[in-house]
């Protein structure tokens, strides 16, 4: 029955986020926002709504370990698995912004999310205003960095006409969706760690950030097989950068999230540093800028690795 629960709860965060990110893009074209604003801030923002509001959901009903090993494990399968997979299918250019901006500050957001958990075993309000407020200062930057190169993002033009009525339809169905979505998936989460007789976090690092990232892994394989540049490495790090600074930034602004899973900080969040590290050497060495099959395949044997490790614990 857990895995019922989990398996709907999944279907309704992968509705509930296609239905937000439409109303979301159709609004902001009612707004007159640049196609290039809204593709880089407003889709990252609704593309990152599943993720909130599981976390969010887990802080409030006193789950705080899938509310962070959700966002732990969710950073480690979009290295690991969706851009191992990725790779595999058709091997990925990487352009120099990846290490000039994303990748720092990639390692920065891991790095601070590390010390402040390691510091007090929780990250509180005022931490969550600082990771909060260093990913705005990020997207003004990438702003910044965008219109110089006058990249415009892939956003649906056809959005830009759609009904007011419409949009608050698809609003609502994005709303209610996500929250029973949410709601279940941790309910169906909590139950299946018992029956398993694991912890809450593994299930979170696991099954749940598995599940949140098939709508990522479909994308990447269909546009890898369509030889399109739909899903670039620079989306994947942008996800991991969105993952810690708005959905723990601002779980943990509205509600102290506190470790209660050792293996939180003992294992997992070693796992989500040492993927993200190791993009630069893969990048670099042999044929640089370019993740090819070999490369993909050694980082879904790395996460494989990770599940191994996490469930034989």
């Amino acid at each position: 029955m857990s895995l019922l629960w989990i398996i709907l709860g999944l279907m309704l965060l992968v509705v509930g986020g296609e239905f937000l990110v439409r109303s979301s893009v159709a609004l902001s074209f009612k707004l007159n926002i640049s196609k290039m604003v809204i593709g880089m801030t407003v889709v990252s923002f609704a593309t990152s709504a599943p993720e909130l509001l599981v976390s969010l959901n887990a802080a409030l009903s006193g789950s705080p370990a899938i509310a962070l090993n959700n966002v732990i494990g969710s950073n480690i399968a979009n290295i690991g698995l969706v851009l191992g997979i990725t790779a595999l299918v058709s091997s990925i250019a990487v352009d120099k912004s990846f290490y000039k901006l994303n990748w720092p500050v990639m390692m920065l957001f891991s790095i601070a999310l590390y010390y402040f958990l390691t510091n007090d075993n929780k990250l509180t309000p005022i931490e969550g205003s600082i990771l909060f407020g260093s990913l705005i200062l990020f997207l003004i930057l990438l702003l910044k960095a965008a219109k110089k190169e006058k990249i415009i993002e892939d956003v649906d033009d056809n959005l830009a006409v759609v009904s007011n009525f419409k949009i608050f339809i698809w609003l609502l169905i994005g709303a209610i969706a996500l929250y029973f979505g949410s709601v279940w998936l941790v309910d169906g989460a909590k139950e299946l760690a018992t029956a398993l007789g694991v912890s809450d976090a593994v299930i979170a690092a696991t099954v749940i950030a598995i599940g949140t990232s098939v709508p990522e892994l479909a994308a990447s394989v269909i546009a890898a097989v369509k030889k399109e540049k739909a899903l670039s490495l620079g989306n994947l790090i942008g996800s991991n950068i969105f993952n810690i600074g708005s959905v723990l930034g601002l779980t943990s602004i509205i509600k102290t999230i506190e470790v209660t899973d050792a293996s939180i900080l003992s294992r997992d969040i070693f796992w989500m540093l040492a993927f993200s590290a190791i993009l630069i050497p893969l990048i670099i060495i042999p044929k640089r800028f370019n993740i090819s099959r070999y490369k993909g395949l050694l980082l879904v044997v790395g996460y494989g690795l990770f599940l191994f490790f996490a469930f034989k614990s």
